[in-house]
């Protein structure tokens, strides 16, 4: 009886020490269903994440809607429903093929307006095409320019299409800049109203070189900036290919030239544990940290057979992104676990 009593006190003793080493984690991926191409926010007005995505799971790319949704924490993410539908008259130029949107926070006056970039299917022109929604609140509801604000390949590119937007606010200078394109990278300062390019500002800005093993570049490109320098990241190879993933280099100046980084690739598959084709990615630091994360899609392994359509049966994930101390990327591990909760103070203004 004395060891049965001993042997209870010891497992009361122990328990709650080993539920203390259970850290809760987001999980990857961390929305439902299938997204792809997710763009991250934190908001100042609410103090909240918000992720905004390509509609994923329709044969030939055709989603025609665009979904936010929200975290506190970065852990568990509530669905805000349906905030831009092409296939209404809430875009009047363009027929689905809503892709690789982006968004940005400005304080407009005593208010906020939120500047939503997107790709869709131009009905007349009968190629894809840059669009811009605008609301006061990150979820909506937001109403379209009513044409797009970029239309056609800048002059001397011959190929590509464009899509895979992306927006920058620049801390040096004040200036907001728009990035675009795929099989091309362009850049352009924007005007104050957000919704045109200042003239003569577009700059192709296609890294030369690479292979599909390291840096050729393809689409998506996204700009941010820390400590002097301006990361520009960009994705390799085809979306639906398990080898999809994420390079970048550095430069001086929002518009270039770009100085492809000694060792490129910071982002690629794991097939040990499952994961392929992780690219098309945003990148979120916490408000006055220098903590850095990179949301990202990669490839439900169910669809890897190119006959289930790997291209665009893909999910949302979130991991980690950190620095040398020389500035430089350590690449990062894509993980099946994710990340952390995190706490963010709401801004008071």
């Amino acid at each position: 009886m004395r060891k049965l009593v001993t042997l209870l006190f010891i497992l009361l003793a122990v328990a709650p020490l080993s539920a203390k080493k259970v850290k809760r984690m987001s999980g990857n991926p961390i929305l439902p269903e299938f997204h792809a191409d997710p763009e991250v926010l934190f908001s100042e007005q609410t103090g909240r994440f918000y992720i905004y995505s390509t509609t994923d799971g329709a044969p030939g790319w055709g989603g025609y809607y665009f979904t936010a949704f929200s975290s506190a924490d970065l852990v568990d993410w509530r669905h805000e429903g349906i905030i831009l539908d092409l296939a209404t008259k809430q875009v009047p130029w363009a027929s689905g093929n809503a892709w690789a949107p982006c968004i940005i926070e400005k304080r407009v006056g005593a208010g906020w307006k939120y500047f939503f970039y997107y790709s869709g299917h131009n009905l007349e022109a009968n190629r894809k095409a840059i669009g811009v929604a605008v609301a006061d609140k990150p979820t909506g509801p937001f109403r379209d320019l009513g044409r797009p604000l970029v239309n056609k390949r800048p002059e001397g590119v011959r190929g590509g299409q464009q899509i895979d937007v992306d927006v920058f606010h620049d801390p040096v200078s004040g200036k907001d800049y728009l990035y675009w394109g795929n099989g091309y990278m362009a850049g352009a300062e924007l005007s104050a109203s957000m919704t045109s390019l200042v003239e003569g500002t577009t700059t192709i800005l296609t890294p030369e070189g690479g292979t599909l093993q390291d840096y050729a570049y393809r689409e998506a490109p996204y700009v941010f900036y820390r400590k002097g320098l301006y990361y520009f990241l960009w994705s390799v190879d085809d979306t639906g290919s398990p080898n999809y993933h994420v390079a970048y280099g550095t430069s001086r100046s929002p518009l270039g030239p770009i100085e492809v980084a000694k060792h490129p690739v910071i982002l690629i598959q794991r097939p040990e544990a499952g994961i392929y084709g992780t690219a098309h990615n945003s990148v979120l630091q916490l408000p006055g940290k220098d903590e850095w994360y990179i949301v990202y899609h990669r490839i439900n392994p169910d669809y890897l057979d190119k006959a289930m359509g790997p291209g665009f049966h893909r999910q949302t994930c979130i991991d980690r992104l950190e620095f040398n101390s020389d500035g430089t990327i350590k690449p990062v591990v894509p993980t099946n676990e994710g990340v952390a909760p995190v706490k963010v103070k709401k801004v008071k203004h």
